[in-house]
């Protein structure tokens, strides 16, 4: 997806302006952050404008729209100043304000896209139908604002009474495949709204050939056959959308083939022109967020809002939008508009725990969960992510006691259990307890022998005790061969050699680790003490004060500070290693 910028010339002679005028110094730079994130108020044009840049980075609308206000305050004229605060506040949901700075905005620059879409917005719900088309075309420009203002004047045709006019302006020619799909998908919706069930059929059948794992387009298709009398094609792409998303399938997808099979009135996914016009900026919304196009996203998904505010998908695309950005209690804030009683209600009140535990709110998110598993007794979700939630804080012994309750309501493993044994496999060789740790981790291979993360685990695992060196070493080089880009993989296969006794390979494979994932210092001092062996000792010790500047672990930082003051002593001895692993074999 295009994601949208507006680094026009107006933008840059504007930072060039304020760059000469300023010269602001890099402590002055440090002292504006400060008071972006405290939320103060700048008493400068220039300290107004950086502070709502650097609010901006840091994804806090809110206070971007604050300090561009009082820099707009200073300079009312600057077209930068008005664009930014008007995109805060849209970005913001403030609609008050935004259609304010949207109005000036259209006024200095007449084909803004965004500006002209929410006034477009805006004149639709007031019934305006043909100043929201005139909207809607002026903002028409690039291929996101052509596309979407074609499907927007499409809906307001459809408010208007006037389909034929409708599937016309849906006629775009020389559209990329993306693009082409949404117009075919909402041919569908507006034949389906306008009661034309053999063109929307046409059209969904269309859709479902370019994409079959959309679930949005899966639903709405499956909805149209439904109502239409085609039962049998609705539950098999119900089935066939589950199939693909796991054994379980998605709660959406099961909860309407529940309804199918209970011989309930299923009703379309849109009924009415509004929520055909909500859907437009949901569904780009959606996408853009999901392609990196975080800012825009926003935009589109809190324009679907403002056209219906309960929109259960657009909410759950905008909380999953904060979680990108690491706005933890706006999705928990966020979560908490969709209405109750959804299918989704579990999925999303697990989320909202995850959200707590991101916010270092550790009991919240654990009481969330608890009431979960209470009411939902046969549900391995809840126990399951407080398990996670446990073992992530290194709450090792109630990440067990969790990761037992889910195992219990097993009945019969499958392939997809063996995160289970994984999980609590990793908690018991943290809490000392091998001989429960290997059998949990030996499980989880049987349940899925082609899994890196276990042949990882297990194969380091006994490598680091001695054990099993040459059994550890092939899991290691399998788990490679599956993920060669992942750097505690390929440390795990350095760390190998290295207590093989093989240095040389030991520091090829460990410089790659490092490369892949230079932040750990784990893998620094296991290359330190690679190098070291093989007689690069000045290069080991820098790779050792490395790892003490990366925050390792208590004992491990102990263990770096001594081999800093004496070194290796001791050189490894292959065979002798090799000799250990033929006892330990023959122990077991």
């Amino acid at each position: 997806m295009m994601q949208m910028t507006f680094r026009t010339r107006a933008v840059m002679a504007t930072i060039l302006t304020l760059t000469i005028a300023m010269a602001v110094s890099f402590a002055n730079q440090q002292s504006l952050a400060r008071t972006a994130k405290d939320g103060m108020t700048t008493r400068s044009l220039v300290g107004s404008y950086l502070a709502g840049r650097f609010a901006r980075g840091e994804n806090e609308p809110g206070q971007a729209a604050q300090f561009y206000r009082n820099a707009l305050a200073r300079d009312p004229t600057n077209v930068v100043l008005l664009e930014q605060t008007f995109l805060m506040e849209a970005t913001g949901g403030n609609w008050s304000q935004a259609l304010r700075y949207a109005e000036r905005l259209v006024k200095i620059k007449k084909n803004h896209r965004t500006a002209r879409m929410l006034l477009g917005i805006s004149e639709f719900k007031a019934q305006n139908y043909d100043k929201a088309r005139t909207h809607f075309k002026l903002g028409g420009t690039g291929p996101i604002g052509e596309l979407t203002g074609a499907i927007a004047q499409a809906w307001a045709h459809v408010a208007d009474g006037n389909p034929k006019k409708a599937f016309k302006a849906l006629n775009v020619t020389r559209q990329a495949d993306w693009a082409e799909f949404y117009l075919r998908y909402h041919r569908a919706l507006v034949a389906d709204v306008v009661g034309k069930p053999k063109q929307a059929s046409s059209a969904y059948a269309r859709v479902y050939q370019q994409d079959s794992r959309t679930l949005r387009t899966i639903l709405a298709y499956a909805r149209h056959a439904a109502r239409s009398g085609n039962t049998k094609l609705a539950r098999e792409l119900l089935k066939k959308s589950m199939r693909s998303n796991g054994e379980e399938g998605h709660p959406l997808a099961k909860a309407l083939l529940n309804e199918i099979d209970g011989k309930e009135k299923i009703g379309l996914i849109v009924t009415d022109a509004k929520g055909g016009l909500s859907e437009v900026f949901y569904g780009l919304g959606e996408a853009l967020a999901g392609e990196g196009g975080v800012g825009i996203g926003l935009l589109y998904l809190q324009m679907a809002l403002y056209l219906e505010p309960e929109q259960p998908f657009a909410l759950a695309a905008l909380a999953n939008a904060y979680e990108s950005t690491n706005r933890y209690q706006e999705a928990i804030d966020t979560y908490s508009r969709i209405p109750d009683g959804t299918p989704l209600q579990l999925s999303i009140d697990i989320r909202k725990a995850y959200n707590f535990n991101s916010l270092e709110r550790v009991d919240d998110a654990e009481k969330v969960l608890k009431t979960l598993s209470e009411n939902n007794k046969n549900d391995i979700r809840p126990l399951d992510a407080l398990g996670n939630i446990m073992r992530a804080h290194k709450r090792y012994q109630e990440a067990v006691q969790y990761y037992d309750q889910v195992i219990d309501l097993i009945k019969e493993p499958k392939r997809s259990d063996w995160t289970y044994f994984y999980s609590r496999g990793t908690c018991n060789e943290r809490l000392k307890q091998w001989a429960k740790a290997e059998k949990d981790l030996l499980k989880a291979l049987e349940l899925y022998p082609e899994q890196p993360l276990a042949l990882n685990y297990l194969g380091y695992s006994w490598i680091d005790q001695n054990m099993n060196l040459k059994r550890g070493l092939k899991l290691i080089e399998k788990a490679v061969q599956l993920k060669p880009e992942d750097g505690y993989i390929v440390d795990s296969l350095g760390w190998a050699h290295f207590k093989l006794g093989n240095y040389d390979k030991a520091v090829v494979h460990l410089e790659k680790a490092v490369e892949l994932r230079p932040e750990d210092p784990i893998l620094n001092d296991h290359l330190g003490d690679a190098l070291w062996q093989v007689g690069r000792r000045r290069e080991a010790r820098f790779q050792w004060e490395q790892a003490l500047t990366l925050k390792p672990e208590p004992d491990v930082l102990l263990t770096i500070k001594k081999k800093l003051a004496e070194g290796l002593t001791i050189k490894q001895d292959a065979k002798a290693l090799q000799r250990t692993d033929a006892a330990g074999a023959l122990a077991k």
